[in-house]
């Protein structure tokens, strides 16, 4: 999966969310994803949170196959910022 098929397939649930912030997933040299609120992007920004995370984990986690508080316990990703972002994610992955 693409970081563009992941934009496309959460961008339903990010566009009719109440999510407040910036959060960025970095994903190195596959890309990054930006959700500003209710839009998403492949556009960087400066964001209040940006996780650190292998493409591959990014998209167990989107498919579900990857609990994200498992994953982080794990080391799979990184947090820099706003923590409490972060953990409102949920609510997008769908």
């Amino acid at each position: 999966m693409s970081i563009q098929a992941i934009v496309d397939q959460i961008k339903g649930n990010v566009e009719s969310s109440d999510f407040d912030g910036i959060i960025k997933f970095d994903c190195g040299d596959d890309g990054l994803i930006v959700i500003d609120g209710n839009t998403i992007s492949t556009e960087d920004k400066e964001a209040d949170c940006t996780i650190g995370v292998a493409l591959a984990d990014l998209e167990a986690i989107v498919a579900g196959d990857l609990d994200p508080t498992a994953a982080f316990m794990q080391g799979k990703f990184d947090i820099d910022g706003d923590m409490s972002l972060a953990m409102k994610l949920g609510q997008l992955m769908g």
